[in-house]
């Protein structure tokens, strides 16, 4: 089977979020498992046409985004951990762009998302349980304006 026909995996991506360790200089914002939220949808609104009763017309009114929520083992001097306390503590929020990117098994790009002036809104972490032996696991959720899917050949230059 050729590969580009085999489906990608959806375990090896990468994560960049714009301008971060300049500001906020550390640990590099890595490690993340799992990043759920890359979700879209048009909201409708519901036109009853005068003395037409089989059904009502929808007409579409504006564009949905889920927030982005990335998951990964706690780490510390993380800049994203740094630029939430900064927003929590200050209520200032500076937007940054974050980039996931999907690659292949020989670390190419297939597949990228840009989420577009994002900032944190949510931090957590898991309960810690003494009888379990697990990682701590954080999770931080961003909200944004909106996303864009970016083509495989804008990431390689065109090539």
């Amino acid at each position: 089977m050729l590969p580009f026909l085999s489906p990608p995996v959806g375990f090896h991506f990468l994560l960049r979020i714009e301008g971060l360790l300049l500001e906020f200089p550390g640990m590099p914002d890595i490690g993340f498992t799992d990043a759920t939220g890359l979700e879209a949808a048009i909201t409708t609104e519901e036109y009853k046409e005068g003395g037409e009763n089989r059904f009502a017309h929808k007409l579409p009114t504006a564009v949905t985004y889920s927030n982005l929520t990335l998951k990964r083992g706690l780490l510390l001097g993380s800049s994203a951990m740094r630029w939430f306390r900064e927003s929590v503590e200050t209520f200032s929020f500076k937007p940054r762009d974050i980039t996931l990117i999907l690659l292949n098994e020989e670390h190419i790009p297939l597949q990228a998302w840009n989420f577009v002036n994002a900032y944190p809104i949510k931090w957590t972490i898991e309960g810690f349980n003494a009888q379990q032996n697990g990682l701590v696991i954080e999770s931080i959720e961003f909200a944004h304006q909106y996303f864009r899917r970016i083509d495989v050949t804008d990431l390689l230059g065109g090539i």
